[in-house]
């Protein structure tokens, strides 16, 4: 299928709406999680780090999903409705950029998003930003990458990007937390590194194992409670250690805000814009 490169205005009222990038990917993870790949219109993408995010727009004319639910407040129709998404495509190619995308019935611009189809027009910022990378972390240390939900996507830049499978002396590990199974985006993708990469590994953790079509033999319950278990050690391949560590964070603000609570106790230090540490938060949820 051919995409045009054009940019779009939309007049509207009398009103100009610009939507600079196009759908040209859509992935249903479920009827509330969504892959979406977007392309410029006509301009490049920028150079970006892993980690980073944009903002993804929507006018407010744009039309909801059908599993929406009524708006509080009707937005101006020809206003851009703005929020940030972390990028979760790798930043060498820089043809597209993806996004994982949970649905918040309520809200202002996932449900139009969730509306969206291959060939729709949309705005994306023409810079990203955003300074929760790897960058900053040594290369010879030990990295674990904690996420629920849609909280995975910087961490999937961050792999796409930069995971080395003949660098031994450094392990990195994946915990995902979801409700259940089919809410485990990237799985088989995260599964596949897993059996490549000796150095990588990859638990997922669901805290409904009895709404489950299958038995479920997996981890359940919730990633703060998976951490403090006794097949943690075995599941990461590593014993997380503050000396050799770095831990990431993103996701749900309950498990972050716990998570964070056991790890300052044992030993682990946030990282700021002042002060270096080896405990790295995702802070724009």
């Amino acid at each position: 299928m051919l995409i045009c490169l054009l940019r779009v205005t939309v007049i509207r009222e009398g009103v100009v709406v610009k939507l600079n990038a196009v759908v040209n990917q859509r992935v249903d993870v479920s009827p509330y999680l969504l892959i979406l790949r977007v392309m410029p219109n006509g301009w490049q993408l920028p150079e970006f780090t892993p980690g980073q995010f944009a903002v993804l727009a929507l006018p407010g004319y744009a039309p909801r999903c059908y599993f929406s639910e009524p708006e509080s407040e009707v937005p101006e129709a020809n206003k851009l409705i703005k929020r940030a998404y972390s990028i979760a495509s790798s930043s060498v190619d820089r043809e597209y950029v993806e996004f994982y995308i949970t649905l918040v019935h309520s809200g202002g611009l996932t449900p139009r998003l969730f509306a969206l189809e291959v060939g729709s027009r949309l705005w994306i910022s023409e810079t990203f930003t955003g300074l929760f990378t790897i960058n900053d972390v040594p290369e010879e240390v030990n990295v674990v990458l904690i996420a629920t939900g849609t909280g995975l996507a910087p961490y999937m830049s961050m792999l796409r990007t930069s995971l080395r499978c003949s660098n031994p002396s450094r392990r990195i590990a994946v915990v995902h937390g979801a409700r259940h199974s089919w809410d485990l985006g990237y799985r088989s993708e995260l599964s596949t590194m897993q059996r490549l990469c000796s150095n990588f590994m990859y638990s997922c953790v669901i805290s409904r194992p009895r709404e489950e079509p299958y038995e479920w033999k997996g981890p359940s319950g919730y990633v703060q409670d998976f951490w403090k278990s006794p097949e943690l050690a075995a599941s990461l391949g590593f014993e997380p250690d503050p000396a050799t560590t770095h831990i990431f964070l993103c996701g749900n603000p309950g498990m972050v805000e716990c998570m964070a609570s056991d790890l300052e106790a044992g030993g682990f230090v946030e990282q700021t814009k002042k002060q270096p540490g080896n405990l790295h938060i995702e802070k724009y949820w």
